[in-house]
């Protein structure tokens, strides 16, 4: 196992973390959705069960980190915006082993922390737009860019879809969700900030023609 100054559980999780916690946190999480909503899950199976994976998804609700959370067949920790990690949500988070991160400046720490779990063969899922919006992934940060840099990891892209409410609608019953897993790549990231860039470009075209992907599967489908 991978030990270097910032410590790392042998669980694959940070330290702090409960495994047996998140573990019936996912269990919890694959059913909570179901009464709410109307779930179609593509391409599970595509999930790498073991290795290093650097999920990329997009974001158009605060649902989309649970929800895959929940339905990954395997542990996962994701990069959180710190600001959440306040009381008792705060420390739930930690708990689950999810990281807190600085949005919109650069916050290195809990990058290493990621990476050093990348490197003892975790599954790390970041939001590469950086923020709730469409979720078209029209823009992304170097994030997970460095992290496939740092680890060697294989990007899993996630298209999620149906969980924000249109602008101008009331309450909706039971809407149609999705969620598409698309086919794992490889990445190689050169060096400096160049490389970085051009890698970045890269994923945030994989991830955003599988949203609209599923955009058009959805249309076909009239969800």
């Amino acid at each position: 196992m991978y030990r270097g100054g910032d410590p790392v559980s042998t669980a694959g999780l940070p330290e702090g973390a409960a495994p047996r916690l998140h573990d019936f946190a996912r269990f919890i999480g694959t059913f909570c959705f179901r009464p709410a909503f109307r779930l179609r899950l593509h391409g599970l199976e595509r999930v790498p069960r073991t290795g290093p994976v650097v999920l990329i998804a997009n974001h158009s609700s605060f649902l989309e980190p649970q929800l895959i959370f929940g339905m990954l067949p395997r542990r996962s920790v994701f990069l959180v915006k710190r600001e959440l990690f306040r009381g008792a949500v705060g420390w739930a988070l930690r708990r689950l082993g999810q990281i807190p991160v600085r949005r919109g400046e650069p916050d290195r720490e809990p990058l290493l922390i990621a990476a050093r779990l990348l490197r003892e063969g975790g599954l790390i899922g970041v939001f590469p737009e950086g923020g709730r919006g469409a979720g078209d992934v029209t823009e992304a940060q170097r994030g997970a860019a460095w992290l496939v840099r740092n680890s060697g990891a294989v990007v899993l892209p996630v298209a999620t879809r149906g969980t924000r409410r249109p602008d101008g609608s009331g309450r909706r019953f039971r809407p149609v969700v999705d969620l598409l897993v698309g086919e794992p790549f490889t990445v190689r990231v050169g060096p400096g900030r160049a490389g970085l860039v051009e890698a970045t470009e890269r994923m945030r075209s994989e991830l955003a023609d599988l949203v609209r992907t599923l955009d058009d599967w959805r249309e076909e489908h009239r969800a």
